[in-house]
């Protein structure tokens, strides 16, 4: 018998929902306030489907394609709980590219910049020991994001975000061992998933720490001879090819991250993978059967 071809789905909680996404297109669920579920489908672009294969690429294409495919869910979800009847596209490109530049921005401050500072006051140099350097940031950048995701869990609309979380991981684990989608199925599930974001989030930091302990002594030896390149000289070069190489780390991540899918038992890739299931635990909780149930709604439309 010809074997059957697993279609790879992931997706996002919004408010009150689910959104899946597929090779093809998304669906989005939500649990209205009635009770009732509604949801919408729509097809990806099929400009970014060559994107979407080509290695590395692929990854930096498919994060832009996520936050924006996730913006508009979450609008058009809080619209639905809402009950509003305004139309969806008044929220049009320009608005999205602001929020995403707002968003990104405010990513730099806390994740780049911020441990970029703290890593000087405390007293080592970036060019003199790139490696410690490095590490110091990157375990700053870790603890910045392990204390921003404890804060906020404490929040009652994002504790609900977290569950739906949790159901979206549930029914796609439920789907990827090839059993019926009922919600007694998903519910035997994990609430954890080797290619959720946070865990793409957590291989980017560590990516990063290996990535930009490379920079000080290529820079260095790119400028050697150059008497004038002082101290600020050297940020003015050194902090912008941060900022510019986190695409880069962004499609290493990635790639990373589907082979850690591909691989499941390679000792090597389960450990990199663990940290990001580990902070799992903080960003998905247990669904309730309601929120099993709109999880597999949106899963069902978009296989």
């Amino acid at each position: 018998m010809e074997k059957e071809k697993k279609i790879l789905v992931g997706g996002q909680a919004v408010i009150e929902g689910v959104m899946m996404k597929g090779p093809k297109g998304i669906s989005v669920s939500v649990r209205k306030g009635d009770g009732s579920i509604v949801s919408k489908k729509e097809k990806l672009p099929a400009s970014g489907k060559l994107y979407r294969r080509m290695f590395f690429v692929r990854g930096i294409y498919n994060l832009i394609e996520m936050l924006v495919t996730g913006i508009k869910a979450l609008i058009w979800s809080s619209n639905q709980v809402l009950e509003e009847e305004e139309d969806e596209e008044e929220f049009g490109t320009k608005e999205i590219v602001l929020l995403l530049l707002v968003s990104f921005g405010f990513a730099i401050a806390f994740f780049v910049v911020l441990p970029y500072l703290l890593t000087h006051i405390i007293g080592i140099k970036e060019i003199a020991n790139p490696i410690l350097f490095n590490l110091v940031d990157g375990i700053i950048k870790i603890a910045v994001f392990f204390i921003y995701l404890v804060s906020i869990s404490f929040l009652k609309d994002i504790k609900r975000l977290f569950q739906y979380h949790g159901a979206e991981h549930k029914s796609v684990n439920c789907y990827e061992h090839k059993e019926e989608l009922t919600i007694e199925n998903v519910n035997k599930h994990s609430t954890v998933h080797p290619r959720c974001g946070t865990s793409f989030i957590m291989i980017v930091l560590f990516i990063s720490i290996f990535v930009f302990a490379l920079i000080p002594p290529v820079v260095m030896l790119l400028f050697q001879g150059f008497s004038g390149f002082g101290f600020w000289v050297q940020k003015a070069v050194l902090f912008p090819l941060r900022i510019l190489f986190i695409p880069v780390i962004a499609g290493i991540s990635y790639e990373i991250l589907r082979l850690s899918a591909r691989y499941e038992k390679n000792p090597l890739l389960k450990l990199i993978i663990m940290p990001g299931l580990l902070v799992q635990k903080i960003t998905t909780s247990e669904p309730d059967n309601h929120q099993v149930e709109v999880a597999i709604d949106a899963l069902k439309k978009v296989l």
